[in-house]
Formats: structure tokens, sequence, C-alpha cells
């Protein structure tokens, strides 16, 4: 069972709790039963915080919906981080608006997705996108969410 840490850093009272971010989070811990890290860091964040991360870490000068930063222990030191999301919830809210999907159903999806990366998936090439989307698109359905990557 994934244990979080929910780490607020913006006003909005919209923010999906501690409950929903484990749940969402063990959902793509349950397709890797092997995974023995079960411990995740959410931070929401604003869009200057967002920002900042993103042209910091990935030469990005905008905000983003989630960054992910796996924790990599040495080998002798076993700790049960799977690392950090750090998710902009001004993106976040404004892509689900544009999309025209309920709030907390594109929280899960930026979760899962961001989870994902954690665990190593990626999508820069089309081979690894269709292998992280379809398993994105496998743990919405168990939440009952349509395919994100449909057009609407």
């Amino acid at each position: 069972m994934a244990v979080v840490d929910r780490q607020v850093a913006v006003d909005a009272n919209t923010l999906p709790s501690e409950a929903e971010l484990a749940d969402w989070i063990d959902r793509v811990l349950a397709h890797h039963p092997a995974e023995t890290r079960h411990e995740v860091t959410v931070r929401l964040v604003d869009v200057s915080e967002s920002q900042a991360l993103n042209r910091d870490y990935r030469g990005k000068d905008t905000p983003t919906n989630v960054l992910s930063f796996p924790f990599e222990a040495p080998p002798e030191v076993p700790i049960p981080l799977l690392g950090d999301l750090v998710i902009c919830h001004a993106v976040v809210a404004q892509e689900a608006q544009q999309q025209h999907k309920p709030l907390a159903q594109h929280y899960a999806h930026m979760v899962i997705h961001g989870t994902l990366h954690l665990l190593g998936y990626d999508h820069i090439e089309d081979d690894e996108a269709e292998v992280m989307e379809k398993m994105e698109r496998d743990i919405l359905a168990g939440l009952e969410i349509p395919d994100p990557y449909l057009e609407s």
C-alpha cells in the first residue's frame, strides 16, 4: 500500500486528498507486484514553482502539469522511497477545463502518468509511448475514467 507525503504549496480548495493520491498510486503499483518501493511525495504547487523546477531540471522555462523525480538510493541503503511528483494545480485545472474533463479525473491521470515515470516508463519514443499510454488507459479504466488520449 502506497505511503503518500502530500505537500500543499498552493492555495486551492479543489486539490486531491492524501487518500485519493494513495489510491491512484496503489493502482499503478498493483501492475508492478515486484516493486518494493511504495513511498511517494506528492507536492502540489503554484505556477512559479512548477516553472522554476521545469526550467532547472528540464530546460523548459514554462510551467508543466506534472514533474517526476525518481529516487535512486545506493544499493546498500534499503529505502522504500519511489520518488517525488510535483503537480502544478493551475496547469492541471486549466487542462481539465480545456479538455472538458472533470478535474478529479485529470488529477488521477496526472498522478498515474507521473508514477509510471517514477517506475521508469517514458514516452519519448513511439514504442515507449504506446506501452506507457496502454498502461495508463488500463489503470484509468479501472477507475471508470475514459481514455485520456481520445480527442474530445
